[in-house]
């Protein structure tokens, strides 16, 4: 394994007991965080906001802090830090000069990983938390009895982290900044590959490289949609690793056929390996992408032997995961969902999926995310947005950066048949008030905080 620690993996120290998580409510932080509690270690962290993952872990015992301070992290022996977290937060400061080490989440993702036999890493641009989620559920009922980290609530396991007591962890595997190269998988799994993240890979072939070297760094197999032509690009020249291909097309390995789809469900489809049927498998969550999901899930299930009996049942009974077409409210005959797309092709996907489903309208709200993302993109977000009947966008999210590439909410809007630009969440609510009917959609979607918009929608809907 690459050396990435400086030769120094932080959970095999007997002297590391407590540990800080600054960014503690980060989707990538909180499974963390989690199983490290479970295994004996004194948890605590601190975040910019209360939130409902924060009252979630402040149940469960943790200490949690809602500002930065020095503070926070005396009488510490390890820090980790999210992603979004500069070199000049207040903390990582204190911990530099009380000589305290500090570790980005992604490398301690990396040291936990290394300690267990079997990890199964799923990667992709889009459909990871999914994948992973059915991944999971697969699993538990088949007695596999896995530990998980998933970068969402799954329903089945209330939580997004498992600890479980068999040698085999599941986990997602961003590519952000390369992360996904600190993971040694012995099973991966490519959803897809797409244009993204483009601020630090620059371009297409720049992210498929990326996931190139991800694919070399697995040990048995890659389990990759081979209906993808990036992701084919980016499992060539691998080495001797096995690889086994999904999708549609019948020169897969495992191939769909025979899907039925009403009102933007594919209720059944059938899976085939080479030629022989797996068998009928149902979904009860909306779109043709999770279909593609569901069928990389199946394929890690078979290759573990896992019988279709089992899997069946679980993605039959699989809910989906909080932020994926998450069905709020239907107050007063409006449906509110909230759901986490952030890309062009996520947000076609599922505003395709809504247009389906028998909707008088669908409302997209749409709040984009990073600078960089959106002017990168700006054609391909106006395209997908222009599915829905009305799109309303909010200011932009800056999350790490600094508007250098000159873009505005507005640039969207004036790209959008009927569309609207309004700042606040606020501003949103009373717009939706005014124009809300019977039979609409009203969909949030976004990476950020525009589940908040979502919730108060939520209140306000109720007492119309």
């Amino acid at each position: 394994m690459v050396n990435i620690y400086n030769g120094k993996n932080y959970l095999n120290d007997e002297s590391v007991k407590k540990i800080h998580f600054i960014g503690i409510g980060g989707s990538g932080m909180c499974p963390l965080a989690d199983i490290l509690k479970s295994k004996g270690y004194v948890v605590a962290g601190s975040d910019n906001y209360m939130s409902d993952t924060l009252e979630r872990l402040i149940a469960r015992g943790f200490s949690i802090r809602t500002e930065h301070s020095r503070e926070n992290v005396k009488d510490v022996d390890l820090v980790v830090y999210s992603a979004a977290i500069k070199e000049d937060n207040e903390e990582r400061l204190a911990a530099k000069e009380l000589n305290i080490p500090q570790i980005e989440r992604s490398d301690l993702l990396g040291m936990l990983c290394e300690k267990y036999e079997n990890l199964i890493a799923i990667s992709g641009t889009h459909g990871k938390t999914t994948t992973t989620a059915m991944i999971t559920q697969i699993l538990i009922l088949g007695n596999a009895d896995p530990t998980a980290i998933i970068g969402g609530k799954l329903p089945f396991i209330d939580g997004n982290s498992r600890v479980g007591g068999s040698e085999t962890i599941i986990c997602e595997a961003c590519e952000y900044v390369d992360t996904f190269l600190k993971l040694t998988p012995s099973i991966s799994i490519i959803t897809n590959v797409d244009a993204d993240h483009l601020d630090y890979f620059k371009d297409l072939d720049g992210v498929i490289r990326s996931f190139n070297k991800f694919a070399q760094r697995t040990k048995n197999v890659i389990i990759v949609n081979g209906d993808d032509k990036n992701s084919l690009k980016a499992i060539e020249n691998v080495g001797s690793v096995r690889i086994i291909t999904f999708g549609f097309n019948e020169s897969n390995d495992y191939h769909i056929e025979n899907a039925e789809e009403k009102n933007g469900i594919y209720e059944s489809f059938e899976v085939f390996k080479g030629k022989r049927i797996l068998g009928r498998f149902s979904l009860q969550i909306p779109g043709k992408h999770n279909v593609y999901n569901a069928v990389a899930a199946i394929c890690v299930a078979d290759y573990v032997e896992i019988s279709s009996e089992v899997t069946k049942k679980a993605l039959r009974d699989f809910t989906g995961v909080h932020r994926r077409f998450e069905v709020l409210s239907r107050a007063n005959g409006m449906t509110i969902v909230d759901d986490f797309a952030h890309h062009p092709t996520e947000i076609e996907n599922t505003l395709l999926s809504a247009k389906k489903m028998g909707f008088h309208r669908v409302i997209a709200i749409f709040q984009p995310h990073t600078y960089s993302r959106t002017a990168a993109l700006l054609d391909d977000f106006a395209k997908a947005l222009s599915i829905a009947d009305i799109a309303i966008i909010s200011e932009i999210l800056a999350v790490r950066e600094v508007n250098v590439y000159n873009i505005c909410s507005e640039d969207l809007v004036n790209k959008i048949e009927n569309s609207v630009y309004l700042q606040t969440f606020e501003d949103i609510a009373d717009y939706i008030e005014e124009i809300a009917q019977p039979g609409d959609l009203i969909i949030t979607m976004g990476g950020g905080n525009v589940y908040a918009c979502a919730n108060l929608l939520v209140k306000r809907l109720k007492m119309l």
